[in-house]
């Protein structure tokens, strides 16, 4: 790729806060308030903010100092512990990332309901239609090259933005300190620590969804101009992206009663601000939505095919995946990212929770990339002997102790969810292992490992099948 064509540090920052701020943004409030108050909501963020940041961190430092690693996300897990964990690391999160799509299909549809009933609710059979051609018109944009894609994301992402700039600014005029203050520490009104902490935990998911895409940048690190700004890109969008997500969801409960926002219909924003300005509010911020929603597709679709590409490229995944066309677009890649999310788009916009399943067992798969990268950048620290490893390690353990923290609160059945779809990956690895290791495919930890990861994913299909496990 010649240096006109590569990325600059501003297009990487959009294309950080084009990943982040999708459709989760404007339905964030109504998401968080189904089962925390305002006072679990702050100590949420608290935690994410301290948590994400120190792994942003982690992704700047490991940027500069491993540029060799243009697979970022995965190729960390790699380099640190394994080809089996690099692969894991790279097919949950390609697994995370079309998922993620089918999540923004059915809040992108149901945002044009709002202008077209036909698509009313955003998961009946014509939001099937609409979203499988908006796929692949997708396809066709990505395969004429990713500078170009990049540089439609950009001009969205700047647009998507508009209508969230708006709801804040009306929002702090309109802010109510006694609806904020009723019902602080939840729906009983008053403060627990068990019931907090339950607040908390659940909120967990949600806001993992909401930043995932924080490593856009460094996914696409091998195609910009300068990697020192991918580091720059990862920081400066995510700490932009959470004063944002904390404006939003604050501000909200300063607009409305939590039981009252949990119950709104999706986008949880649109109804939020036509109750403060009137029903002008809704189709403005809905309109925003298509907007935010059609970016973030377009920026996940990039990271969802890159990754495979730049796996297999690595050895990690098969060959067959490193084809590029004449654009230097990833197009086998592409074209079985897309043909899995055209396959769920079937499966789950026929149900009337596919928005949350999805965003949460995309959540849930993305978590193994995630701890692994903080694990990565805490053993890289401790072996380090620069000036800066004292601040390095400690950013490795607070994002480590994140990355930990997150698998608990993620809950047992998104967890076991999560089995199902990294236990087919198994297979995978090991007939990619055997044409070029056949003498030694796992070591024996790694073997121990994938039998659990198969006895789990076999006990929640068992589970899944006699009910006590429901989607």
């Amino acid at each position: 790729m010649g240096e006109d064509n590569k990325l600059g540090l501003f297009t990487l920052t959009a294309l950080v806060v084009g990943s982040m701020i999708g459709g989760g943004a404007f339905n964030l409030a109504s998401d968080m308030a189904k089962e925390a108050g305002a006072g679990a909501m702050i100590i949420g963020w608290i935690i994410t903010g301290i948590g994400m940041i120190a792994l942003g961190l982690s992704f700047q430092n490991l940027t500069n100092k491993r540029p060799d690693l243009d697979g970022g996300i995965f190729s960390y897990a790699k380099a640190g512990f394994g080809n089996f964990m690099g692969f894991n690391s790279a097919w949950g999160y390609w697994v995370a990332a079309w998922l993620g799509n089918v999540a923004y299909a059915t809040l992108l549809f149901s945002a044009l309901g709002y202008f077209f009933p036909i698509f009313d609710g955003g998961q009946n059979i014509a939001s099937i239609i609409g979203a499988s051609i908006l796929l692949w018109c997708v396809h066709l944009l990505i395969l004429r090259g990713v500078q170009s894609a990049a540089l439609i994301n950009l001009v969205t992402t700047i647009a998507k933005l508009v209508p969230v700039f708006v709801f804040i600014i009306v929002g702090i005029f309109a802010f109510r300190i006694d609806i904020f203050i009723d019902g602080f520490w939840g729906q009983g009104g008053t403060f627990a620590w068990g019931a907090v902490g339950s607040q908390v935990k659940s909120t967990m998911l949600v806001t993992l969804w909401v930043f995932t895409g924080v490593e856009g940048a460094v996914v696409l690190s091998g195609r910009a101009k300068n990697k020192r700004d991918v580091g720059k890109a990862t920081v400066i969008g995510l700490i932009g992206t959470l004063i944002i997500y904390v404006l939003i969801t604050l501000l909200s409960l300063g607009l409305m009663q939590q039981a009252d926002i949990a119950q709104l219909k999706n986008p949880a924003m649109a109804y939020l601000f036509e109750s403060v300005v009137g029903k002008w509010g809704a189709a403005f911020i809905n309109l925003g939505l298509v907007v935010s929603a059609s970016g973030a597709w377009l920026g996940w679709t990039l990271l969802a095919s890159e990754i495979p590409y730049l796996a297999a490229k690595d050895s990690v995944f098969p060959k067959w995946f490193a084809k590029e066309n004449k654009n230097k677009a990833p197009v086998n890649s592409l074209w079985i990212t897309n043909g899995l999310i055209q396959l769920f788009l079937l499966t789950f916009m026929i149900s009337d929770q596919a928005y949350n399943f999805a965003f949460s067992l995309a959540s849930s798969a993305i978590l193994i990339p995630y701890a692994f990268s903080a694990f990565y950048q805490l053993k890289y620290s401790l072996r380090s002997k620069e000036k800066d490893r004292t601040i390095n390690i400690i950013i490795g353990i607070v994002a480590s102790i994140y990355g930990i923290w997150l698998v608990y609160a993620a809950g047992l059945d998104y967890l076991l969810l999560a089995m199902t779809l990294y236990a087919p990956g198994i297979f995978i690895y090991y007939k990619l292992q055997k044409k070029s290791k056949p003498k030694r495919i796992f070591t024996r930890a790694e073997l121990i490992l994938s039998v659990a990861i198969a006895a789990l994913a076999i006990f929640t299909i068992y589970e899944l099948v006699t009910g006590n496990i429901t989607i």
